[in-house]
């Protein structure tokens, strides 16, 4: 099996970060993404048995950027000039060769003021079913804007996961936009989020400065292949 290619703007892990041969393989497994479907109820989507990681958030906290970021596209999400007018549940399929191994989605956005109460309702309740419900889900990504931190809406998504995730189901906070906070600030809403995420993975992330990429596509990567050897073993049997 050949390795993907890695992207040409990956820079060296330093620090905390991964090895630099798994964010590599990570990165270049998320360059892979590309459209499968869209549905605007379940019922419209089709039954898959790969893992599916799901990418919620609120209209504004940045969640098209954040995966057009981590697949290396500039338009495989849909960013709106209108946040909360995205209705439907879209689905990526990744994998190289037309091999599907997992398949990442993007739920509708939520909370933004100008659309509807009764179309804000209506979401919400698809996307708790589909959080509820999706049998292959392996895992949830949360976007926060950390200059805002936690919502009640984020809060409420946290409490109808919590019975999946307590079985099992990896989930990750995303706190979108960290360019924008100092340093002291983004370790302060880093501590923070960390208790709020009730055992959950949280990072730092920016689009702009690329920080937490590697971190966070070496995550996905580990969730989606949890029988697959790491690519350090991978090296290590050949060398």
């Amino acid at each position: 099996m050949t390795t993907p290619r890695p992207p040409k703007f990956a820079q060296p892990a330093s620090g905390g970060a991964p090895p630099k041969s798994a964010a590599l393989q990570a990165l270049g497994w998320l360059h892979t993404a590309r459209f499968l479907t869209t549905a605007p109820q379940l019922h419209f989507l089709p039954e898959l048995q790969v893992p599916e990681i799901a990418f919620v958030g609120r209209s504004n906290a940045g969640k098209s950027t954040c995966i057009n970021t981590l697949t290396q596209q500039k338009q495989l999400a849909f960013a709106s000039k209108r946040p909360g007018r995205t209705q439907h549940i879209n689905l990526f399929a990744l994998g190289k060769q037309g091999l599907m191994d997992a398949v990442l989605t993007d739920l509708p956005g939520y909370g933004y003021a100008a659309v509807p109460k009764q179309d804000k309702i209506r979401w919400q309740q698809v996307m708790a079913n589909y959080l509820v419900s999706r049998k292959n889900l392996q895992a949830i990504v949360l976007m926060c804007d950390p200059r805002h931190g936690m919502t009640e809406l984020d809060e409420i998504l946290l409490d109808v996961i919590r019975p999946r995730v307590e079985e099992g189901l990896k989930f990750l906070v995303v706190l979108t936009k960290a360019d924008k906070l100092t340093r002291s600030e983004g370790a302060k809403v880093l501590s923070i989020t960390k208790l709020q995420a009730g055992g959950g993975e949280v990072r730092l992330f920016s689009a702009t400065k690329r920080t937490g990429l590697e971190d966070v596509a070496t995550l996905l990567w580990d969730w989606a292949h949890p029988a697959s050897p790491s690519p350090l073993a991978g090296e290590a049997a050949t060398s």
